[in-house]
């Protein structure tokens, strides 16, 4: 069984990626729920649904995000009549917010109301809310005040400097059910190429996730979303710096540093892999540029064949 901590389109992607080399049975997908907001007076949880929609053979290649072919005729409606169009929801995204609020307004957790969306759109593949809890990514700017990471993201386009993150309501949340078994029990435990403070941060946030990579008995590998010292896409690089982080894989590393294994880096970063591997770290460099299909499903199994055979994790030696 093959776990991936995911959260954000590079994420998305890399997941999309994977069920092109490995059978959905044998995935299970831990996910970022600190992007979750209320729109329109429904619940949406942008990383689940990109998640479910790769899976599911239905994310748009052009966008990263939402499903392929949608249309925004709703969105159009809600401008004419005054509402907040900044979000941008497509109508058959629309639906999937509703299930989920109507699912969740019947009493049903998020891990329930997302197994029963994921099996109505074909996915076999196991998701993961990473909390059923509430946890909310905050980020304080000078400009603007605290901000939802939507708000930050989509709303302002991440123009603003950014003070702080923190994750409200993550020192009260417990693991979905299911997570903490998905990663102690897996075979290989990976993290995608996401942003490592909004999309993995939150999840490790979670009291007992950590812990229980750990205690993995797996390899933890990681694909670093830093090449060359610039993030892929969006606010990552920012982050990484407000955090205190290196804007580089030797930031991705230390982000993850008290679990990881193996680091997979794009060739870009050979000289600085070189160094990295002065600390013990395994360090494998491959393209992890992702603009096609077949990139994706190439890295995919680059990242496989690169740990296969590994044995057990490093990091269980420290313990």
């Amino acid at each position: 069984m093959i776990t991936v901590l995911t959260g954000g389109t590079g994420g998305a992607k890399f997941v999309d990626g994977l069920r092109q080399v490995v059978a959905p049975e044998e995935l299970s997908i831990i996910v970022n729920t600190g992007d979750d907001l209320l729109w329109w007076g429904l619940y949406v949880s942008p990383d689940l649904d990109s998640i479910t929609y790769a899976l599911a053979g239905l994310l748009s290649k052009e966008r990263g995000w939402g499903v392929k072919g949608d249309t925004f005729q709703c969105l159009q409606a809600m401008g004419q009549l005054g509402q907040p169009i900044w979000f941008h929801t497509g109508d058959r995204d629309l639906a999937v917010h509703l299930v989920r609020s109507q699912l969740l307004a019947h009493g049903l957790t998020l891990s329930q109301a997302t197994a029963e969306i994921a099996s109505k759109l074909g996915v076999a593949a196991r998701i993961l809310p990473m909390s059923n809890s509430r946890v909310e990514t905050r980020v304080m700017t000078p400009t603007a005040g605290e901000l939802s990471f939507e708000e930050y993201f989509v709303q302002r386009w991440f123009q603003d400097p950014v003070e702080s993150v923190r994750f409200a309501g993550a020192a009260d949340a417990e693991p979905a059910p299911g997570v903490v078994e998905a990663i102690k029990q897996a075979n290989l435990v990976l993290i995608a190429p996401s942003n490592p403070v909004t999309s993995i941060g939150p999840i490790l946030a979670i009291p007992g996730v950590r812990e229980a990579l750990l205690e993995a008995k797996a390899t933890v590998a990681a694909v670093s979303p830093i090449i060359a010292g610039a993030a892929v896409s969006g606010p990552a690089g920012v982050l990484m710096s407000v955090q205190g982080l290196p804007v580089s894989i030797a930031g991705i590393a230390q982000a993850y540093a008290d679990f990881l294994d193996v680091l997979i880096v794009d060739n870009r970063d050979a000289h600085n892999a070189e160094e990295l591997r002065k600390s013990g770290l395994r360090v494998h460099c491959t393209n992890t540029v992702m603009r096609s299909s077949l990139d994706k499903m190439t890295l995919a199994q680059a990242v496989l064949e690169c740990v296969s055979g590994q044995g057990s994790s490093a990091h269980t030696a420290t313990e």
